[in-house]
């Protein structure tokens, strides 16, 4: 099997983000991959529909059994990246979005969220620097929260009002990751989503759980294993 991470909004480096969980499953002898999201800024300026070609676009590139691992936004472009293709058995969102067609991440933001940026000029958000670690990586090491600042990213503000067209949850087995501690989104609002999946998870972490407890999502990841 392989797993393809698709991180969440505001940030790049996306094999950062997820490296403690792939290292973890990497000694297990699982490959990862994690695709380039061009409304962060990578692999060219670009929207949600930039998003999901890319992600689409990887997990088409190989036989391999698949399980999506889809944090926060990624959940949307999961949404509409991952139906239809054969190789993905398992979705895994974690604090995410399970998107019914019609819906995008304008359905489920908070406004304003108060740890965001928006430059209306420029047409892009952020994270505030200065409340990254309160908000997002408070149950993380002091390595991890050096280094989150360096990998945050200015994103394009479409994909805020971008809308799915397909719901690949309603169609592939869907296990929801519930971060009871989360204050970016919080748990009540997690659970909502969760009630879409067909199963739930919950464990007593922030928003960043692989990073903060990476070998309790790389064993969840490894349960959802398909048998072929």
């Amino acid at each position: 099997m392989r797993v393809v991470f698709v991180h969440g909004a505001c940030v790049k480096d996306g094999s950062w983000w997820w490296h403690r969980t792939a290292d973890l499953l990497q000694e297990r002898g699982v490959r990862s991959v994690s695709p380039l999201l061009p409304s962060c800024g990578e692999g060219g300026a670009g929207g949600f529909a930039d998003d999901v070609a890319a992600v689409r676009d990887v997990l088409q590139d190989s036989d391999e059994p698949t399980v999506v691992v889809a944090h926060s936004y990624g959940g949307i472009v999961t949404a509409e990246a991952a139906g239809g293709i054969d190789p993905v058995r398992h979705l895994l969102l974690v604090s995410s979005y399970l998107p019914e067609v019609g819906q995008g991440l304008v359905d489920f933001g908070e406004d304003p969220s108060p740890f965001l940026d928006v430059d209306v000029d420029a047409g892009t958000f952020g994270v505030r620097p200065e409340l990254l670690v309160d908000t997002f990586l408070h149950d993380c090491d002091p390595e991890v929260r050096a280094e989150g600042e360096r990998h945050l990213a200015r994103q394009n503000v479409e994909v805020t009002s971008a809308t799915v067209t397909a719901a690949a949850w309603q169609a592939l087995p869907t296990t929801y990751l519930v971060c009871a501690q989360d204050r970016g989104t919080p748990a009540r609002r997690q659970r909502e989503h969760a009630a879409r999946a067909d199963t739930v998870v919950e464990i007593d972490a922030g928003h960043h759980p692989f990073l903060s407890r990476p070998a309790e999502v790389r064993d969840l990841v490894l349960r959802l294993a398909p048998r072929s």
